[in-house]
């Protein structure tokens, strides 16, 4: 007679492997993003962290997401006066931070403004994947493009492309801040995550609602990115400007040129060296030019004069003149570190470098890159920074995203031959 004590044991067994697996697989294929819900149709600046899959000239990757090519260097505080550097070839696995506008979309924070046209290769999975690397899932392409079978892509059919984005009022503990939505790499920890981008663990897992410190690749975390804000009235088509710290943007028509110097707080305008054909940037009733500054010393303090740029509407360069005294009269004016457009990807590149970088040496004339045909950045001037004080707490939510079907596949096989060989 047969035994079958053994096998009443096996079944139980079974199920506790299978439990405990199918919870390792559920991990491989879903991850969370951190979700902000929103009740007004107001937008806001924010960042993506991106890394190419493959090489791409300046201005595919600026179609890519639908952005100017100068906002995507000066965003990542890449010098914009070599020559032809539209076209220059970025390299392979080079990370970098994207500016886009960040809306409100049926109640949840969301950009909206990337638009992809298919290829005859493309699949959703490819184009969540690869192309936008984990930004979004091949679900929210199918669902935001109303694609009932995911299998029939038409070549050259213009998909919308959701892209995760918070706003959370561009303040991170009531001090400006622009917020980058960080995909998280196999390598990363949230320590290691909260060092790079110059934050605190406890910052990232409040902005997250995060209950851990248990990240997953693939996870998408809102990352605070201290910053320079601008307080430029609503009528101004700049208006909500806002400068990560150690990088720069162009604005006014490519005539402005606004920085955050390291470990600054304070928006510093100036004319821009791509400027041709700009309204006047002269102070009303002062011989300054935007940009400029007087400083007196006195028995009071110090008397300081600035031409502050003050938004750009309706074709004009608004300008402010602003008179302060001061109990000491300020340094030299500290500028981003700018750096020559990259031609290859170190693993600092690939793995998201610090956001604000090392202040680099200033002279009279400003802060010049070598081999750079122009000078970038030059001197003297603050403009107050401000922004809307505001928790940072936001909802995480759950969302699905294919890490690794592969991986989930290996783990089924395995299962199945235990299984069989039980």
């Amino acid at each position: 007679m047969l035994n079958l004590k053994p096998t009443s044991n096996v079944l139980p067994l079974t199920l506790f492997i299978f439990s405990i697996l199918f919870l390792s697989i559920s991990s491989l294929v879903s991850s969370k993003s951190t979700i902000e819900p929103c009740s007004n149709s107001d937008s806001c600046n924010a960042m993506l962290g991106y890394t190419l899959y493959t090489d791409l000239k300046v201005s595919e990757v600026a179609a890519l997401f639908g952005i100017d090519p100068i906002a995507l260097l000066t965003a990542n505080a890449i010098d914009i006066s070599y020559p032809d550097v539209e076209n220059h070839i970025l390299p392979s696995n080079l990370f970098l931070k994207i500016p886009i506008s960040c809306s409100c979309v049926d109640g949840i924070r969301k950009s909206v403004s990337t638009h992809y046209k298919t290829r005859p290769s493309d699949s959703l999975s490819s184009i969540a994947d690869s192309i936008y690397g984990g930004l979004v899932s091949a679900d929210q392409l199918r669902e935001a493009n109303s694609i009932s079978d995911p299998s029939v892509l038409d070549v050259g059919q213009n998909l919308v492309v959701p892209l995760p984005c918070t706003c959370f009022n561009n303040t991170d503990n009531s001090l400006p801040a622009i917020y980058l939505s960080y995909v998280v790499q196999p390598v990363d920890t949230l320590a290691g995550i909260a060092t790079r981008y110059q934050t605190t663990i406890t910052d990232l897992m409040n902005v997250n609602a995060m209950g851990s410190t248990a990240i997953f690749p693939g996870d998408i975390l809102s990352v605070p990115l201290s910053a320079c804000a601008s307080n430029f009235p609503r009528s101004a088509s700049d208006f909500g400007l806002i400068v990560p710290n150690g990088s720069y943007a162009i604005s006014a028509s490519h005539c402005v040129q606004c920085s955050c110097g390291p470990g600054s707080r304070n928006l510093y305008c100036m004319p821009a060296s791509l400027a041709v054909s700009c309204s006047s940037m002269q102070c009303r009733g002062s011989n300054l030019m935007l940009g400029n500054s007087t400083v007196q010393q006195t028995s009071a303090g110090c008397n300081v004069t600035s031409c502050n740029y003050d938004g750009y509407a309706n074709g004009t360069i608004i300008t402010m003149l602003s008179t302060s005294l001061q109990p000491r009269c300020p340094g030299p004016q500290q500028f981003p570190a700018v750096t020559a457009p990259p031609t290859t990807a170190t693993r600092d590149s690939i793995y998201a470098p610090a956001s604000s970088p090392a202040p680099s040496p200033l002279h009279a004339g400003g802060t010049r890159v070598p081999g750079s045909t122009g000078t970038v950045l030059p001197p003297l001037g603050s403009f107050p920074a401000s922004g809307p004080a505001a928790s940072t707490l936001g909802g995480a939510a759950s969302g699905c995203y294919l890490v690794n079907p592969w991986a989930a596949l290996q783990v089924m096989v395995a299962l199945c031959v235990f299984v069989v060989f039980l």
